[in-house]
């Protein structure tokens, strides 16, 4: 009796807050659980790569933090293009339109993948300047192992444009599963790969180069086929994604150019406090590498819940409820709370065992778990409002507002008060972290009033 009295208390909790005439909480579930395994298998394998190359030492470490802070700052320009088709296909689905979702998802694949491919060129072409300015204070060693990877990171951007966009359009009709088989493909053999080269034949920081490039052209080749011969869905073909429908494109980039520019901006933000991260030496580099590795656990849950919400609101918008838009986002944001309630119980406990993965010197462990108690702790009660609402709001199709704010919030308040903080103030790393802890806070209430008005459910993205 008492399992009854549970499980129906259980049932009216979901279909009370994840319930409505757009989606049902099973739908939801459906989504969310590829998307939370997808997560994990990322940040997992993301960490356990971190942990091999740091056999190869500190400067490998470093070179490979520094080099992916410029890597996501250039990725996240066309996986924001690919987000906007993720929006414009979900609009698509919930108005029962499938002809354009098939046309969008065309559209989304054959602009992410030009873009990703100038962007590689360019990089190419200008590495050892931008290098030098960036980075030119680093250690000559950390330097040489930053060029090999950012060089051979480069080369692989076409792979990884392609298998974004199609998970992006993948998701935006709610095939998290076939998203999360073609993410997993992509990410195992990443990680097996590195095993051999980095483990097996020593090769450091150019094995990891190697392996990037295999596992993600490896991983385009499978999401190409099984949109092509295996999907029923989305219906695109090879001559589909070489055709350039401008009108499809201007739907698309009307979300996804202002996200990019939120991106670039963000993500520079994210650069400039790497510089001064790296006049703090190799230690502070180290710290800033395994502190970022180890916030990304926590940070599981609630960026599962966050690329959910862009499937959830963008079918309830398509379908113009805009009740259960303004539903599932509040429900979203408490849950996503929750989840880092019950991360930093879970995690926290195991903080050696997690930090003695990467080996780092011991003078360096104290301010790493000063920065993860911190962040944990401001996680709970910022992290949600800042990032799961503008999620909500882009997939309504306000995208300008909500990137113009990310782009004040990150150099108003991250990088001078990080400057302030960590060099002028000279709190080194904590600092650092203090500001951008703060700096969720400011984007967060600016975003809470926006959700609170009308004018973000305003948009008419599609016909």
């Amino acid at each position: 009796m008492s399992q009854l009295s549970v499980r129906m208390r259980t049932h009216g909790f979901l279909n009370r807050h994840f319930s409505g005439d757009s989606i049902d909480y099973r739908q939801i579930i459906a989504l969310f659980i590829p998307l939370l395994i997808d997560q994990a298998f990322i940040v997992g394998l993301n960490l356990v790569n971190t942990a091999m190359i740091s056999s190869s030492g500190m400067a490998a470490v470093s070179a490979v933090n520094m080099i992916d802070s410029l890597n996501i700052f250039l990725i996240n320009v066309f996986v924001a293009v690919s987000t906007g088709g993720t929006v414009v296909v979900a609009q698509y689905k919930g108005s029962g339109n499938d002809l354009m979702v098939s046309k969008a998802a065309s559209g989304t694949i054959s602009s992410v993948s030009l873009l990703a491919l100038c962007i590689s060129l360019f990089m190419i072409v200008l590495y050892n300047p931008i290098l030098s300015v960036l980075f030119g204070s680093a250690s000559p060693d950390v330097l040489a192992n930053g060029k090999i990877y950012l060089l051979g990171s480069c080369m692989s951007f076409v792979g990884i444009a392609i298998v974004e966009a199609v998970c992006g359009a993948l998701r935006g009709i709610g095939k998290t599963r076939a998203s999360l088989a073609l993410s997993l493909i992509m990410n195992l053999s990443y990680v097996l790969l590195n095993v051999v080269f980095i483990n097996v034949l020593d090769m450091g920081v150019l094995g990891m180069t190697i392996a990037v490039n295999v596992s993600r052209y490896a991983g385009a080749v499978c999401a190409l086929i099984y949109l092509v011969r295996v999907d029923d869905d989305l219906r695109v073909q090879l001559r589909d994604m070489l055709y350039f429908n401008l009108a499809m494109l201007k739907k698309i980039l009307f979300i996804g150019l202002p996200f990019a520019a939120e991106q670039m901006f963000f993500n520079g933000g994210k650069i400039l406090t790497q510089i001064f991260i790296v006049s703090l030496g190799t230690n502070a580099l180290a710290t800033n590498a395994i502190c970022s590795s180890l916030a990304n656990v926590f940070q599981i849950p609630a960026n599962a819940l966050a690329l959910t919400i862009v499937t959830v609101v963008g079918q309830c918008m398509g379908r113009r409820n805009v009740e259960d838009a303004r539903k599932f986002t509040k429900s979203f944001i408490w849950l996503s709370s929750c989840s880092f309630i019950v991360m930093g119980l879970i995690l926290m406990p195991l903080f050696e065992p997690m930090v003695g993965l990467f080996h780092p010197p011991a003078e360096i462990v104290d301010d790493i778990f000063v920065v993860i108690l911190i962040n944990t702790l401001a996680q709970i009660p910022l992290w949600s409002i800042a990032f799961m609402t503008p999620s909500a709001l882009r997939a309504a199709g306000d995208s300008k507002f909500t990137s113009l704010t990310s782009m004040l919030s990150m150099w108003l308040c991250r990088v001078v008060l990080g400057y302030i903080l960590g060099i002028v103030f000279n709190l080194g790393i904590v600092g650092v972290w203090l500001a951008m802890d703060i700096e969720w806070g400011v984007r967060g209430i600016v975003f809470l009033w926006r959700f609170r008005g009308n004018k973000w459910v305003q948009h008419r993205l599609i016909d």
